[in-house]
């Protein structure tokens, strides 16, 4: 449950964050607390009814739409809107929106201009689930509380203007509502009941809560546990790990190390196969028919560099701007003439 609460702006504090520094009152939002609660309460027995009276159809269909619908969070908002790690023709793009839309996790234009905002100050004040204020806070408890008065400070400076200009962002956007309440909850609450003769009862705990509930877990382990637990083999210095389990959960997205150092590879990590990276087979696939084209990705050689540079702050102390994506103006240009873009699009 990606949920926006409205925001009053406060005065602005230092970006620069300590795990000793004391952090304004943020007021909680009960009306999030409310709402995320019974969510998880309702997912809580739909696992119940799973192993007790669930169709073993319905509960396959609920992972399945797990799975399938975290793509278009992973292979959509992630790595082509907020990253522009790729690019995809209106077909792909279609796809992708609607199974983002599936999932729920806030519109694709919320859900990348938050996520642009993570890269540029991760783990400061103005990261919207800055690690620094602990576990609960980075998984679900920032989408709780209302937000630092430093993430509205610098959201306004996140330039998304391109997911402006798509008019299949811009559609979801203006009609999210309305679309979510059909595509994540009535219709797969229908499906079971309709195509296989499930209860009522039971598709809506498993096959709408359950799963709607995992693949909100999933995606958020990438901003909890993946910046808490694993090796950093690219940039010791930063929280952003590499976490086998967030990768499995989120079909491919806990390689994270590598992923913050480059923002912009459409793999979101340097492994050559597939390795719990279905997102990755989902692009490839769609690159094979030429939905899919212009994927950027790195050398060996960029990465034996970039892994052997130490320190991302400037002499005073204070983070450094990092590039969002591709088309950041803070992305090196060194980056994109040694990067490699694959299946480039001709003419």
């Amino acid at each position: 449950m990606h949920v926006s609460a409205d925001i009053k702006v406060c005065d602005s504090t230092t970006l620069k964050t300590s795990p000793i520094e004391k952090q304004p009152y943020q007021p909680i939002v009960w009306r999030n607390v409310i709402l995320c609660s019974l969510i998880h309460l309702g997912a809580l027995y739909g696992v119940y009814l799973a192993f007790t009276s669930a169709k073993i159809t319905t509960t396959i269909f609920a992972i399945g739409l797990y799975q399938i619908s975290a793509i278009g969070i992973t292979a959509g908002a992630h790595r082509l809107w907020s990253h522009r790690a790729y690019k995809a023709k209106w077909q792909l793009r279609l796809i992708i929106i609607t199974l983002n839309t599936i999932a729920f996790q806030n519109s694709v234009y919320e859900w990348a201009r938050d996520h642009r905002l993570h890269h540029k100050y991760c783990d400061t004040n103005a990261d919207p689930h800055n690690s620094n204020r602990g576990l609960f806070f980075s998984h679900v408890g920032w989408l709780l509380c209302r937000k630092h008065p430093d993430v509205i400070e610098k959201g306004r400076t996140i330039d998304t203007s391109d997911l402006l200009a798509d008019p299949i962002v811009t559609f979801q956007k203006k009609y999210f509502w309305f679309l979510i309440t059909w595509a994540c909850f009535i219709i797969p609450t229908l499906i079971p009941v309709y195509c296989w003769g499930e209860t009522w009862s039971n598709s809506w705990y498993v096959a709408v809560l359950l799963r709607y509930t995992l693949t909100l877990n999933a995606i958020w382990l990438v901003n909890s546990a993946a910046h808490a637990w694993g090796g950093k083999p690219y940039d010791r210095f930063i929280n952003a790990s590499e976490n086998l389990v967030a990768s499995i959960l989120s079909v491919g997205e806990g390689w994270h190390n590598y992923h913050h150092v480059f923002p912009w590879d459409y793999k979101t990590a340097e492994l050559g196969n597939y390795h719990f990276n279905y997102t990755t087979a989902f692009i490839h696939l769609f690159a094979k028919i030429g939905w899919a084209y212009d994927l950027k990705t790195t050398s060996t050689e960029l990465v034996r560099k970039r892994a052997s540079r130490t320190g991302l702050v400037d002499s005073g102390g204070d983070p450094v701007p990092l590039p969002w994506g591709w088309d950041d103006k803070d992305c090196p240009q060194s980056d994109r003439m040694e990067a490699t873009i694959v299946n480039r699009k001709q003419g």
